[in-house]
């Protein structure tokens, strides 16, 4: 199903606050609460919504340092890329895994407390994955811009 001006609206909203009620987005778009609440739950059933989450500051729980790391596999397998796969979901440090297409296959966000820490990952973790080949990473001096909001067209 589509969805139109007001769901977006809707959507815009609970992406700066996941906390807002329906009353609030009800006040924020001049709808009553009962239809808001149909459409928050429709679009929650829909999937537009997947889930309400709280994002951590990275300094203050004390993770300094951003690391994003290219892998390159030993061969582009479905075995080997599936074995990656689930050894990449047990590490709480990769915060974002995603398969490419270019000069390697995997692009991976990593956030850590500081250099050390990752120094332990990528020997202890990463580095000993058999389907891994080749790892370069890259360390982020200053973060320009981090949001999980979409562009709701």
């Amino acid at each position: 199903m589509t969805i139109d001006e007001t769901d977006k609206k809707i959507l815009r909203l609970l992406q700066t606050n996941a906390q807002f009620t329906l009353k609030d987005i009800a006040n924020s778009i001049n709808l009553s609460l009962t239809p808001v609440h149909d459409r928050v739950k429709r679009l929650e059933k829909e999937g537009y919504i997947e889930k309400y989450a709280t994002i951590l500051n990275k300094k203050k729980t004390g993770n300094n340092l951003t690391v994003y790391c290219h892998v390159t596999l030993v061969k582009q397998t479905i075995d080997l890329s599936g074995a990656f796969n689930e050894a990449i979901l047990n590490f709480p440090e990769v915060v974002e895994c995603n398969f490419i297409s270019g000069s390697f296959d995997y692009m991976l966000k990593v956030v850590l407390p500081d250099m050390e820490s990752y120094y332990h990952f990528h020997q202890q973790k990463l580095s000993v994955l058999p389907s891994v080949s080749l790892i370069s990473s890259f360390f982020v001096i200053s973060e320009v811009k981090n949001t999980t909001e979409l562009p709701v067209y």
